[in-house]
């Protein structure tokens, strides 16, 4: 029988409808229901009849604020009671909250939870299942997910979607005219390679999708410090995070045709390495001085973007851990989004508020495209001087597109530095329950 985890607004312990012994014993143990706050409930003859847990003031409740109990509570099976709002969210959070990445370790049991009345089961199931597809690839170290690996995956991925896959490797890059990705990827002793596949119906709207999926980022020749790089295994975050968004695509069957585009690199140290001062061809025709060989992820995003808008798409959406800046901007739980379209970015904003996936909209401000000059080529990839990196960076990719294309390109950090409700610390999702929602009201399912 799952155990009950009656959840209690603060200061509303008293209408929590409790035992006389119960409220007694959650005023001994100063439980107001503080957000986050779980406290065991003792039983007749020494065991745990439920627990209790705080939900805080409703003004500063996040949706998935279940996923903190999750992350609290012992393995075993679980039932929500008391005032828990809406059922698919709590126990989207509660879910969220149990995540556990166990690769190198021994697996531990997780809790579990009996569904609430009238939560969405499937819709549940879809958003959970996309965010620890993103989390598991974005955990995992390069010495096991290096760009062979990664391939293997995303492969393996597209054909249990039922999605036609094709990819082009090494030197096959430049025959096929993606130059800078080659260029990015050439100094590993893993080729690098663009892993293309396409699900859905022809006829529907066409929506492509596009992640960064740098294995590791060692800077290149312009390398990172020790501290800077220890993280780097994240580098394939907006991949991740991109397959995450195309299982949800796919799973609640969207009206579209759903192609995915991602560039796969590890950007390594050799004599083969790009250099500061090259000056590279790419896809578009443009070319592109390189101002310094850490800002390679924009190099690889700009070439598979060229390639997404070929085909004049209604939709193209990009995702990478493209910036520094935009972490100084904006911290590491509030990813900028970039997009042309003001209304689809307010849709996608107020989706992300309402399921606790924030994101925050930047401008693609042309005041600044100068600062990208080159007096050798026509583009410097990275700006002159220090400052609105992250515009400046998604200004370079907007070069590579069409004008008149419909685009949107989230600048995140896949990482989650310390706890939250729905996000335990380690590799985290990012932007796809807002993307979702918002796709889904633009596109409607099949």
């Amino acid at each position: 029988m799952p155990l009950p985890v009656i959840c209690v607004p603060e200061g509303e312990i008293a209408a929590a409808g409790l035992s006389q012994a119960h409220e007694g014993w959650a005023k001994a143990n100063e439980f107001t229901g503080k957000a986050g706050k779980l406290l065991a409930l003792p039983g007749a003859e020494g065991g745990i009849e439920g627990y209790l847990f705080g939900l805080g003031v409703p003004a500063d409740r996040s949706p998935l604020i279940l996923g903190l109990a999750a992350a609290a509570l012992p393995a075993g099976s679980y039932r929500l009671e008391g005032a828990f709002g809406d059922p698919t969210l709590a126990a989207l959070g509660f879910r969220l909250g149990a995540y556990g990445y166990d690769r190198y370790v021994k697996a531990k049991e997780r809790p579990t939870l009996e569904l609430p009345e009238g939560a969405d089961a499937a819709e549940i199931e879809l958003l959970v299942r996309s965010a620890f597809i993103a989390r598991d690839f974005v955990n995992t170290p390069a010495n096991d997910l290096g760009p062979e690996a990664f391939e293997r995956a995303i492969v393996d991925f597209a054909r249990e979607h039922g999605a036609e896959v094709n990819v082009i490797r090494g030197d096959d890059l430049l025959a096929e005219n993606f130059p800078m990705i080659h260029a990015v990827g050439r100094a590993s002793t893993q080729a690098p390679r663009l892993v293309d596949f396409s699900w859905g119906d022809p006829a529907h709207p066409k929506l492509t999708l596009v992640g960064k999926g740098v294995t590791f980022d060692t800077g290149g020749l312009n390398i990172k410090p020790g501290n800077s790089m220890a993280l780097m295994k994240k580098d394939m975050g907006g991949a991740a995070n991109i397959l995450g968004l195309a299982n949800a695509v796919i799973d609640a069957r969207l009206k579209v045709r759903l192609r995915v585009l991602i560039p796969v690199v590890e950007n390594a140290i050799s004599g083969s390495a790009f250099r500061p001062g090259d000056i590279l061809p790419s896809r578009k025709g443009l070319t592109v001085e390189i101002g310094n060989t850490d800002a390679e992820g924009r190099l690889i995003l700009a070439d598979a973007l060229a390639l997404a808008d070929e085909e004049d798409p209604d939709l193209i959406i990009d995702m990478a851990t493209l910036t520094g800046a935009a972490r100084v901007a904006l911290g590491p739980d509030l990813p900028p989004l970039y997009a042309r379209d003001e209304a689809f970015a307010r849709s996608v904003l107020e989706h992300g508020a309402a399921v606790d996936d924030p994101l925050w909209a930047m401008p693609l401000w042309p005041g600044y495209d100068r600062l990208l000059a080159s007096k050798i080529a026509d583009v410097n990839h990275i700006s002159s001087g220090g400052h609105a990196g992250s515009i400046t960076a998604a200004l370079f990719l907007n070069r590579f597109i069409k004008k008149e294309t419909d685009w949107v390109h989230l600048d995140i950090f896949a990482w989650a530095p310390e706890p939250r409700p729905g996000r335990p610390f380690g590799g985290t999702d990012q932007g796809i329950r807002a993307l979702y929602y918002a796709l889904k009201a633009r596109y409607g399912t099949i």
